[in-house]
């Protein structure tokens, strides 16, 4: 287990005087979306990330956070080493890690996928190889999910953490993810409507691997592709078929399970 300046840590009242106390605050994201507040910390001659509720809404994400972390564990997803309690929620300790986050939606910035120079556009320049090993570490780290009895929820490009030095795929903020199959209770589960299934939008139907498949068929498609119109597609006519099969509207329709889909993929990869 990494060692860690939080150690000690069980409760603190406000997480910015116990952050000064130990270490400098290099970043702060506090323009977020989510209800949370973030921070870079530079303690014990490490870099950290430190994930906050902002507000109560926030929390009960949190929470499964915690849970989804106890439960997955894959090399490319950014580890949980810590948590501790505030008087508004939890906090939660990660290990900095090198890269971008491909869409970084933020409450006074929106969009900005295409715009020249953003993550995301930089990503779709790469070589082909280069994002073939990002979706396959993608699928790879869904086949853990699976194995763990959990699915996917609020999957999206802003999960997906990119070193572009490394040419390596992290993902973060699994924080939706839960066990499954389970029925939905709302009107629909949060995410972005660019990888959700149409049952994520139907109260009372049933989320289960079937729904991830969708997602990561999504996923796929948008990410092996140069643009937001989804019309200049990088990949083999086989992976395009895979991605058809992955995203049927009907949940009984497409592929089984991640591992099929994760055979099928590389089966249609080959050039």
């Amino acid at each position: 287990m990494t060692t860690h300046p939080f150690e000690a840590v069980t409760h603190t009242p406000a997480v910015e005087p116990l952050l000064d106390r130990l270490g400098t605050v290099f970043r702060r994201f506090d323009d977020q979306d989510s209800g949370c507040t973030s921070y870079g910390l530079l303690a014990s001659g490490q870099r950290w990330f430190v994930k906050t509720a902002s507000t109560p809404e926030a929390v009960p994400s949190l929470d499964r956070a915690i849970s989804v972390h106890g439960a997955i564990s894959h090399p490319a997803v950014v580890p949980l080493v810590h948590s501790f309690t505030t008087d508004i929620g939890p906090a939660l300790v990660h290990p900095w890690t090198s890269g971008e986050v491909l869409y970084h939606p933020t409450r006074s910035r929106h969009g900005g996928r295409v715009a020249p120079g953003s993550p995301m556009a930089r990503f779709r320049a790469q070589p082909v190889a280069h994002v073939d090993i990002a979706l396959q570490t993608l699928l790879s780290a869904h086949l853990a999910v699976e194995d763990a009895g959990y699915v996917a929820v609020d999957l999206y490009d802003g999960c997906m953490l990119y070193d572009f030095e490394r040419h390596r795929m992290m993902l973060c903020d699994l924080d939706e993810y839960r066990p499954g199959p389970f029925e939905l209770e709302a009107d629909r589960l949060p995410g972005s409507s660019r990888y959700m299934a149409p049952e994520e939008f139907v109260r009372g139907s049933v989320i289960d691997i079937r729904t991830t498949v969708f997602n990561l068929g999504r996923a796929l498609r948008l990410l092996l592709d140069s643009g937001d119109e989804e019309n200049q597609w990088r990949g083999t006519p086989a992976q395009l078929a895979v991605i058809a099969e992955a995203t049927a509207p009907e949940p009984g329709n497409r592929l089984p399970s991640v591992r099929a889909l994760a055979d099928a993929w590389q089966a249609a990869g080959k050039r």
